[in-house]
């Protein structure tokens, strides 16, 4: 595997594959400069890294960016003069790369179920999330906004908060994203400039990877996850986001549903009413159970036959009392002797007279009944 009298590390078939996807396709103008080709390069090595050697590391062997600079600008014809100057590119675009930070936004639906990404001519099959370099000069939040005006078409200022936002220095470079919900997705993006964004479109937050090898979309969407590989360092974030935004709209309803109980007096009247009404049911049921099951105890043999024997007993005791006391005395124990009788007679013929308060002032309504006959 030799190209210029210089043997590949880097199979010849992959070096085809990477130059098709990220660097062939950039214009020819924009290939003059050496700085913004470079962050191509850089794509093509992070693409190589994370999915050529770590599927398959007896071939392909990691590599840090000169060498890997050296690879691509040995490997394409018309960058083969930019191996003599390997150095000053990559410090020119290194010094570039440390003081210009990257701005842009992370676009979700109504529902935060869903989130808009781009494609761009010159990566090849690999979505990301729209955002650029800032310019001298210009505020993080309007760099933001005019690069997803310019790769989206849609302005996102009435719906940025400058404080939501995911923060990452990724491969030495600092990139802002901040999160924009709201968006609905029945809008029709048109990217303004030429040649840059190939396609916009939504996918599912739940689909995308988390990781280098979270297969989800292989399996949701047919697509590996070398598509998002541009994504992966932001969903784990982006996704507690989602989660703890969720969180305070779920507590917020029920603190406004509160509220607004308490402000109407006849739902909490009613309320009231209900659960007063449903306890003297409750009560009323545990009465009438206390009551059944003292009768059935009243009843059971073992009971009667005690009472027979208390009966005889005292009547033993009041014919005594009969012998000792006058007969003043003996009416009024004629009289207790009356009275239990009385009790006895309640007792064996098991009575017990309950009332349910609940049916008690029950009430038919008379005249809506008769209207249903009409």
């Amino acid at each position: 595997m030799e190209n210029n009298g210089k043997e590949h590390s880097i199979p010849v078939e992959i070096l085809d594959d990477l130059s098709s996807r990220f660097i062939i396709n950039v214009p020819e103008e924009e290939r003059k400069d050496v700085v913004r080709l470079c962050f191509q390069v850089e794509l093509a090595r992070w693409f190589y890294l994370d999915f050529y050697c770590t599927t398959d590391p007896k071939n392909c062997k990691q590599c840090g960016m000169k060498e890997f600079c050296t690879h691509i600008f040995q490997h394409i014809p018309t960058l083969n003069p930019l191996v003599k100057d390997l150095d000053s590119v990559i410090a020119q675009w290194r010094d570039y790369k440390l003081a210009v930070p990257t701005y842009g936004a992370i676009l979700l639906n109504n529902d935060l179920s869903q989130v808009l990404l781009v494609q761009s001519y010159w990566a090849k099959a690999s979505w990301g999330f729209p955002k650029g370099k800032v310019n001298e000069d210009e505020d993080p939040s309007h760099c933001a906004i005019r690069e997803v005006l310019e790769e989206t078409g849609f302005d996102i200022s009435p719906l940025m908060d400058k404080n939501e936002f995911i923060e990452s220095t990724v491969n030495e470079q600092l990139i802002r994203l901040y999160i924009v919900s709201g968006v609905p997705q029945n809008t029709v993006f048109q990217p303004r400039t030429r040649n840059e964004i190939k396609k916009v479109d939504w996918f599912p937050i739940a689909d995308l990877p988390s990781s280098k090898k979270d297969m989800t979309p292989k399996v949701k969407m047919g697509v590996g996850p070398n598509a998002f590989f541009m994504v992966v360092p932001f969903i784990k974030r982006l996704k507690r986001w989602i989660s703890d935004k969720q969180q305070k709209l779920t507590d917020s309803t029920r603190r406004r549903n509160k509220s607004l109980s308490d402000l109407d007096p006849s739902i909490s009247k009613a309320k009231k009413q209900q659960q007063l009404f449903t306890m003297a049911i409750q009560n009323e049921v545990l009465e009438s159970q206390t009551n059944r099951q003292h009768r059935v105890a009243n009843n059971s043999p073992t009971q009667r036959n005690g009472r027979r024997q208390d009966n005889t007993k005292a009547h033993s005791k009041t014919g005594l009392r009969r012998q000792l006391f006058n007969a003043e005395e003996e009416k009024k124990d004629k009289g207790k002797q009356q009275n239990q009788s009385h009790t006895k007679n309640l007792n064996s013929t098991n009575l017990y007279d309950f009332r349910a308060p609940s049916w008690m002032n029950f009430k038919f309504n008379r005249q809506a009944i008769l209207q249903c006959f009409n």
